[in-house]
């Protein structure tokens, strides 16, 4: 570390460092440092880089010998480009201390403001602004940020007290305590602090400095941040780095401001400069929510129905100004910007640029505009919205009908957009616990802070009474997919007694209020921003527009077809809109579980000979081959993928005595018949037990059964309607080749005779899952009597690892949170254990039958990373869920891009002395 630079100074039309330096100096730090080399007003300073962060860590969070002359060094530089002195009693420079990891995380870290403030550089500060009142307010923010960020005193302790004095004082804003008021919290508050931490607080700016930094590293291991990493991918051995720069002032008189602002609308993707700003404030205000802001344009003052003069209004030249500056800096980094900014003395100054987060529908409407501007190619479009994002487009909206039907109860800013039903819960904790019990809840907070991230991922939707649409709740709700309202003022909450209450609109109500009391039921629509009562009717989402577009374009650049997991016309239709290109596994089971055949199929595992289980197996017949037909004309002309019974008989019995008594009831036999022969199936490992392809050799009746009803629906459609029907019938969990060719050559047998009965020939393809080791391990055998692999790689990661899944959730959380994994092998592949056996088995499989067909159909499915592995190792298609199909085509979009990018390099081995190429 000592031959490396640590500190990068940027100010004044220079910068040592640039955008491409994100991993080093961290996403602020590059494009602070961007901003100057382009001619944007930064204020000056310096990043300490994410290496210095690392070597903290590791020495036991100290820093490095070689750092303060360095830090020394850059201040230096700020302090000639700004023309104040670090701890200057006259003239003053004061600074920011702020986190910069190379993602954003907003809010997650720490920082301080105003640093270097004592009782002698306060008198230099008045010298320059001639504001006592405004220098002793940044005095007692200083040290209120200080005490809590940097030395532990919860916030509350200075609340408090800043109540106090507004009590005694007779009023009810911070803004009409008059510079008494200030000069007198300000040794209020360094007191607390002396109460609290046992020390004085620091009056050395320098030590001040060395102490903010260290606060800083030390929240990149915060609650909040820890959280917001596990949530997003982020590993932890990236650090952040810490941005040094001059302070300047939005709260310094009436031609002050700051605010927040996106080059597009990060709700809509509207093409236009949106945001939030507050005049006479310094930037906490806007972000943490603590008063409503004003829009920037006037068209947001009207759209947003505000009474609040508009930035276009109060301030219009440096209004154009910032919108010039937005247009110049998304054209310069040819992406959609998130700007924060600060006016002091009638100069606009910006102090940080980064990729504006955004919705998935802002995501697709901005990638589509920029791709028909000019701005991005087209593959630049699909390698730039995170497929997974695309899950928040697939969930239903409000029913209109029914929206006009229900009882709205108030209207707030609508800070990211869907819809969502849920019971109200008034704490983070709350919220969780309740859905973990799977409880649907909306989080009710007066604000949000980032120590409520667990319970907004917890909850289905958000609501904040103050804040507005750049506020915590809004940027991390649009983030997560979560509709949020924010800023929703009327609604007047009590959270001791968890309830709230809001005027009712009707004026004949009792008490003219409408209460609401938590585990009540309320939507909201993160669209409109209305929070209605009770669970309202939502309808499907639709694919067009943008989305259509958008999905057309990956569906071009993708070689990995997608289908999906249907086990119902339902399922089967959804998916199809949602752009299936088929089945690649239907359950029959799931259909067994029907009130109406669930009683045939209890006789049928009851009975206690073949010719009863035949009977029993006749009564099903009928309604397995309605089920296919309907299954097989919603999928028409496309490929349909019918894995026979799998689970063991047991599941569908009950255990319970009640339970066995209905059912005794039910076929006229006798309680303890059934309980008898509960007890004889009953398996002390029942997934490694008598299921899959292991009842068709005891019990082959059961696929004869499921095979006629397959066939029979087919070979009805092809000859009465025209239709193209391939079935795939799939044999689960064969382990031996031998297994699959008895199994096999019964099913083959029911296919030519019902072919013969109907009078129709078809094509049709028989194949199994592999789903067991030795299954893949001997592929090259299996293959020999398989048409088609699919990969079940829930049960293949059960059984390779161990590790049962429906168990797994008691430990598994605690490996990923402690490392031990860096991802739950249930969701993302295990590619180098679980994803070597699906490559072994695709090659040897392929050797022996070069035109085997091969697909998966196992959870990873639809989970971007397992996508990328298996399009990487030759599947024909994925199989997923209906609402994840997108998200699978997205995906399988960005790996084909991605292969095009880095192709499989050549390496060179020797060999026995001889030259061999070998690809990766």
């Amino acid at each position: 570390m000592s031959e490396k630079k640590m500190v990068f100074f940027f100010g004044n039309g220079e910068a040592e460092g640039d955008a491409g330096m994100r991993d080093l100096l961290g996403g602020k730090g590059a494009n602070l440092a961007e901003m100057t080399r382009i001619g944007v007003a930064v204020p000056a300073g310096f990043t300490i880089c994410t290496e210095v962060c690392t070597e903290f860590f590791a020495n036991n969070r100290r820093f490095p010998a070689n750092l303060s002359w360095r830090v020394e060094a850059a201040l230096g530089q700020v302090e000639k480009a700004m023309g104040r002195r670090f701890g200057d009693p006259d003239n003053p420079l004061l600074v920011s201390v702020r986190s910069g990891a190379r993602v954003s995380m907003p809010g997650m870290m720490d920082t301080v403001l105003n640093l270097g403030l004592n009782d002698q550089t306060v008198q230099g500060l008045i010298l320059q602004s001639g504001d006592p009142r405004f220098a002793y307010d940044c005095y007692r923010r200083f040290v209120q940020m200080f005490g809590n960020v940097v030395l532990g005193v919860e916030h509350h302790h200075f609340e408090h007290l800043i109540s106090k004095a507004k009590a005694q004082r007779g009023v009810t804003e911070d803004n009409q305590l008059t510079v008494e008021d200030w000069l007198q919290l300000v040794s209020e508050f360094k007191a607390r602090v002396r109460q609290k931490t046992g020390q004085d607080f620091p009056e050395e700016p320098w030590d001040q400095l060395w102490a903010a930094v260290g606060a800083v590293f030390n929240s990149w291991y915060k609650p909040s941040a820890v959280t917001y990493r596990r949530l997003h991918g982020i590993p932890e051995q990236w650090g952040t780095a810490v941005n040094v720069q001059a302070m300047v002032f939005g709260n310094m008189g009436d031609d002050c401001a700051t605010g927040v602002a996106f080059t597009r609308d990060p709700s809509t993707g509207e093409n236009g400069i949106f945001g939030e700003y507050l005049s006479n404030a310094q930037g906490e205000d806007v972000v943490a929510g603590l008063r409503t802001p004003c829009q920037i344009t006037r068209k947001g003052r009207q759209k947003n129905q505000s009474h609040q003069p508009s930035m276009e209004e109060t301030f219009p030249k440096l209004c154009q100004d910032l919108i010039n500056t937005g247009h110049l800096l998304e054209r310069h980094y040819r992406e959609m910007q998130d700007l924060e900014f600060t006016i002091q003395n009638g100069k606009l100054w910006l102090l940080q640029t980064r990729t504006g987060k955004r919705s998935a529908q802002a995501a697709l409407t901005i990638a589509v505009a920029m791709v028909q501007e000019g701005l991005i190619t087209r593959e630049e479009a699909l390698l730039r919205v995170d497929p997974l994002s695309l899950d928040q487009l697939l969930h239903p909206t409000l029913d209109p009908v029914a929206r006009k039907q229900s009882k709205r109860l108030a209207v707030g800013l609508p800070a990211s957009p869907g819809a969502a039903a849920g019971q109200v819960v008034f704490t983070a904790d709350e919220a969780e616990a309740l859905a973990a019990q799977g409880m649907a809840v909306i989080l009710f907070r007066e604000e949000t802070s980032p120590e409520d991230i667990h319970g907004m991922h917890a909850a289905k939707g958000i609501v904040t009474v103050r804040g507005g649409m750049t506020s915590h709740a809004a940027v991390v709700a649009r983030g997560m997919g979560r509709p949020c309202v924010s800023g929703c003022g009327s609604i007047k909450p009590d959270m001791e007694a968890a309830l709230f209450s809001v005027e009712d609109s009707d004026p004949s109500a009792p008490g003219g209020r409408v209460v609401v009391r938590q585990g009540d039921w309320v939507t909201i629509d993160g669209s409109s921003g209305e929070v209605l009562l009770g669970q309202v009717a939502t309808r499907r989402a639709e694919m067009t527009g943008d989305f259509a577009t958008f999905m057309g374009w990956a569906d071009a650049a993708r070689r990995l077809r997608v289908r999906t997991n249907a086990d119902t016309p339902d399922d089967a239709r959804v998916a199809r809109i949602f752009g299936a290109e088929g089945i690649g596994l239907c359950r029959t089971e799931h259909m067994f579980f029907d009130q109406e055949r669930i009683i045939a199929v209890r006789e049928m595992i009851l009975a206690s000979h073949e010719a009863g289980r035949r009977r029993a197996l006749e009564k099903l017949l009928p309604m397995q081959r309605n089920d296919f037909e309907g299954i097989f004309r919603e999928m028409r002309d496309l490929p349909v993928t019918i894995r026979l019974l799998d689970p063991p008989l047991h599941e569908f019995i009950p255990h319970d005595v009640k339970g066995q008594t209905e059912v005794a009831e039910s076929l006229g036999v006798s309680p303890e018949e059934i309980r008898q022969r509960v007890a004889e199936l009953a398996e002390t490992n029942p997934m490694l037990g008598h299921r899959g392809c292991r009842l068709a050799v005891t019990y082959p009746e059961i696929y004869e059964m499921q095979v006629r009803a397959i066939m029979e629906a087919a070979c009805h459609l092809v000859k009465q309607e025209g239709f193209t029907i391939i079935p795939e019938i799939m044999i689960p969990l064969v382990g031996y080749r031998s297994e699959l060719a008895y199994v096999k050559k019964h099913c083959v047998k029911v296919c030519q005779t019902v072919m013969e009965e109907t009078g129709v020939t078809i094509d049709y393809l028989l194949g199994t899952m592999i789903e067991l080791p030795r299954a893949a391990l001997r592929a090259e055998q299996i293959a020999q009597e398989a048409d088609f692999f699919s990969f079940g790689t829930n049960d293949l990661t059960q059984t390779t690892l161990g590790v049962s899944r429906d168990d797994a959730g008691g430990f598994l959380t605690a490996y990923v949170e402690r490392g031990v994994l860096t991802q739950d092998p249930f969701i993302s592949l295990d590619q180098a254990g679980v994803g070597q056996l699906v490559t072994l088995a695709v090659k040897n499989g392929r050797a022996v039958k070069p035109t085997l067909k091969l697909g998966i159909c196992g959870e990873h499915g639809g989970d971007p990373s397992s996508i990328a592995f298996f399009d990487k190792a030759g599947l024909d298609y994925v199989s997923c869920s209906p609402y994840r199909v997108p998200i699978a085509r997205l995906a399988a979009a960005q790996s084909a891009l991605r292969a095009a990018e880095h192709p499989p390099k050549k390496r060179v081995r020797l060999l026995g002395g001889k030259k061999k190429v070998k690809g990766d």
